[in-house]
């Protein structure tokens, strides 16, 4: 699994050495003249989650997103894929936007296919909307009536899980979805998603580092912040250590939460 850590500031595609997770509402505010090729690999999240909490719409068109994704390709380079505009499905969002699960499935769809024809060259990735197992089945049959066979695609995806992606309900989509052939991305999985599924992903992004960091005490050596929020020396410890448990509890053929009892990661994740 390719685990990219969720970044706050897009300079780290220049200094940090491990995948990074970068939203385009921290690029758009660049000065695409200050960009300049990437250290490493790197995915794009298009931010939806925080236009339609704000909007309930996308004020961003598909065609200036487009645009925008193609100047990043041109002066980042390549990243390994591209969240399309999607429609979240959690319940406040369809009271955000006034519309149906069906709807916001519909012009996910939609707008894959329309970004792909604005922009060909970039590697815009389907993501899979809904709330119910059935939703996800259903739109797994909407990309088909679109044209778009999702096990031949190189990643795939699962929204609307990042808020509930530590229940049996989301594992048991996971595992099925996965039993089709689709090579599953999770969207900001925690560390208990990743326990319960994670072998199961070709791929997942996490802020988890952050939360931990902020209401930690400063890794030794630390001394220009007071806490380790937006440290890439944290983050990069983190990460190493998700890995290391996630591969130590499949060594064993053990799942693991990688959680204490108050929820929170165990002593190795914060090592």
């Amino acid at each position: 699994m390719r685990f990219y850590v969720g970044a706050h500031h897009p300079h780290w595609l220049w200094t940090a050495g491990f995948p990074l997770f970068v939203s385009h509402r921290r690029l758009a505010g660049r000065d695409p003249l200050r960009l300049r090729p990437a250290l490493g690999a790197w995915a794009l999240d298009s931010g939806g989650f925080t236009e339609l909490s704000l909007h309930g719409r996308w004020q961003t068109t598909p065609e200036q997103y487009a645009e925008a994704v193609h100047g990043y390709v041109e002066r980042i380079g390549r990243p390994d894929f591209v969240a399309p505009q999607d429609w979240m499905c959690e319940p406040s969002m369809l009271v955000r936007t006034g519309l149906s699960v069906r709807e916001h499935q519909a012009r996910t769809v939609a707008n894959l296919v329309r970004l792909r024809e604005l922009a060909p060259e970039v590697p815009f990735a389907p993501v899979l909307q809904g709330w119910r197992a059935e939703d996800y089945e259903r739109c797994v049959d909407l990309y088909l009536q679109a044209g778009i066979d999702l096990a031949a695609e190189p990643v795939v995806g699962l929204g609307s899980v990042c808020r509930r992606q530590s229940t049996t309900e989301i594992a048991a989509i996971v595992t099925a979805l996965a039993g089709q052939g689709l090579r599953l991305h999770g969207f900001g999985v925690k560390t208990g998603g990743l326990g319960q599924y994670g072998p199961l992903l070709a791929s997942a992004d996490s802020m988890a580092w952050s939360y931990r960091a902020r209401r930690s005490a400063p890794l030794p050596g630390c001394t220009s912040h007071k806490n380790c929020a937006n440290c890439p020396r944290y983050a990069a410890r983190w990460r190493h250590a998700v890995l290391a448990h996630l591969a130590a509890a499949r060594a064993r053929g053990t799942q693991t939460t990688l959680l204490d009892h108050h929820g929170h990661p165990t002593q190795e994740m914060a090592a």
